[in-house]
């Protein structure tokens, strides 16, 4: 075999091994750190409103969930994160905004308008808890989401625990495996390069 092919080889088997080692990351990322029941916050992950500044059904199904888990005292307040990053209007404002609609006081909901991704969601949304003392936190997001962000929650050191929105998208087997290949190539950019990369300073 020439040298050629075997870069070539080499470069396929790391390819699937890092994909592998994704998958797995996935399937093993844990859903809480804690035993708690009730939190001092519920965070609210980031997702693009359409172009003309209206929720999407992925951004209305956490945004209710968010309302519903509130209702239930799960926490007193929600915090909702995600800047502007895919069209001029900031992700955690739409959400409020919708949130304030359902019937949620405005003095309980605090926006983060900034974060570019799920690692600045956790994040900035992390000093926001700091800034008031709180330090635990149940984190909302669509379910092929979740698995990704339990893998960044846990290199913090709030006491924490994801929950799936239920999906107000028409669910089809092709929209579900194009969600799921996408989660798994950012984790493997996570894994691979975000994590060292992209650290950030609650």
């Amino acid at each position: 075999m020439s040298w050629r092919a075997r870069g070539v080889l080499g470069a396929i088997l790391a390819i699937l091994l890092l994909f592998a080692w994704a998958v797995l990351a996935r399937r093993f990322a844990p859903a809480s750190n804690t035993s708690l029941t009730r939190f001092d916050a519920i965070i609210v992950l980031g997702t693009p409103a359409d172009d003309d500044g209206n929720p999407t059904p992925r951004g209305l199904a956490r945004t209710t969930e968010a309302v519903h888990e509130y209702e239930r005292g799960i926490a007193p307040r929600i915090i909702f994160s995600g800047g502007s990053a895919r069209n001029r209007f900031r992700e955690a404002q739409v959400m409020a905004h919708a949130a304030e609609a359902q019937g949620i006081p405005e003095s309980a909901v605090f926006v983060e308008p900034e974060a570019q991704d799920t690692i600045q969601n956790v994040c900035y949304s992390e000093r926001i808890m700091n800034e008031h003392g709180w330090r635990s936190a149940e984190v909302i997001s669509n379910e092929w989401h979740i698995e990704r962000a339990a893998l960044i929650l846990s290199h913090t050191p709030i006491e924490w625990r994801v929950h799936a929105a239920p999906s107000f998208e028409r669910e089809t087997g092709g929209h579900t495996a194009l969600m799921n290949a996408e989660e798994i190539f950012k984790t493997v950019r996570y894994l691979a390069w975000a994590r060292q990369m992209e650290k950030c300073e609650p």
